[in-house]
This record gives C-alpha cells, structure tokens and sequence, in this order.
C-alpha cells in the first residue's frame, strides 16, 4: 500500500497536480477477519465499510476543472492489457498430460473406486473433484478448443472409463450439440 501511495504521488506530481493523497486497504470480503492488526495502519474491514463511505461523503469538497482535468488524464493512461502478462508459448502435444495431485502438485494419481489418491503423498479426493479440476485447467490452457469427451478422455489420462467421465461432464457442464459433434460449454 505504501508503494502504491509513494507511485501514485510521483504521479500526480509528474502530471503536474499537487493533491493530497491518503491510502487504505480495504477489505470487502464480508467473512474476513484480521488478527493483530497493527492499529496504525489504515485498514477498513468489511464492517467498517459503510461508515467510511459516509465519513468520505460528508467531508465538505467542491470539484472543479482541475479534478475533472485529472480525471481525463488518469483516464487516458488506462492500459486495457498488463505488458506483465507474457506467457510462454506452448502446444497441447508439448505439455504431459494426466491429473495432478492437488496436494503435492505430481503426476503420481491413480483411480481407486470414487477416490483418485496420489501415490507419491497419498491425497485423496473424489474423482469428480480431481476431474472438474484438470478440466478447469484445460479451459484455462486452451480456451479456443471445445471440451469433448475424448479431448477430456486423453487430457485427463487415468479415466478409467469414458462413461463415467461423461457423465461428469453432462452433470458439471451444458451439453452443446449431441451425438458425435457434442461438447460441453
């Protein structure tokens, strides 16, 4: 917070404005809690939330053009795509496939009846929940290709039959199409 502060001050001084700049967090989870908070540090829990709206709505300010002058200026310096988001470039035939082991993160999952648990660290969850997971992931991974029942079948490498795994897919997802162009949405 406070390098955001010390960064947004700069720029407004870069931008030519000299306004006072007062930094909180604030937390808007409704079921958050913070132990030993340090007292001196502007902290707004979602509980407090109401009541600083109304402290910030009853301090006396007018706005004139220099406000709006910054408004256009913050305004245009919006960048719509982060040039931090540069991912690496991969194939769907370069990466391993098979489910990961949400505990331990390896490669090491067998089905044993409804569990899929990990040989390496000996994690259990049900197959359901390990297979919505590796989907979610491909989704993610590949978001132009269609979710179909073989694509998922050799995503997910250990289905131990494609019954079941359809079956998970028309309880999890929408059914677009039927017969042999279906895939899942």
């Amino acid at each position: 917070m406070r390098r955001c502060e010390s960064l947004f001050r700069q720029l407004l001084h870069s931008l030519g404005f000299d306004m006072p700049v007062a930094a909180s967090v604030i937390f808007i989870h409704p079921e958050f809690t913070l132990y030993h908070a340090p007292l001196n540090t502007p902290l707004i829990f979602p509980t407090q939330i109401n009541r600083y709206f109304k402290h910030l709505n009853s301090l006396p300010a007018k706005l004139n053009g220099k406000h709006k002058r910054l408004a256009e200026k913050l305004l245009s310096l919006h960048i719509e795509e982060s040039p931090f988001m540069q991912l690496p470039r991969y194939e769907y035939e370069q990466l391993r496939k098979g489910i990961i082991c949400a505990s331990c993160g390896s490669f090491s999952c067998a089905v044993q009846g409804r569990s899929i648990v990990c040989e390496n660290c000996g994690h259990r969850e049900t197959v359901e929940a390990a297979f919505i997971w590796s989907i979610r992931e491909f989704q993610m991974l590949f978001p132009d290709r269609k979710i179909t029942t073989k694509g998922i079948y050799d995503w997910c490498k250990i289905v131990d039959s494609k019954k079941r795994l359809n079956r998970i897919l028309e309880k999890n997802f929408n059914k677009a199409c039927s017969g042999r162009w279906s895939y899942y949405k």
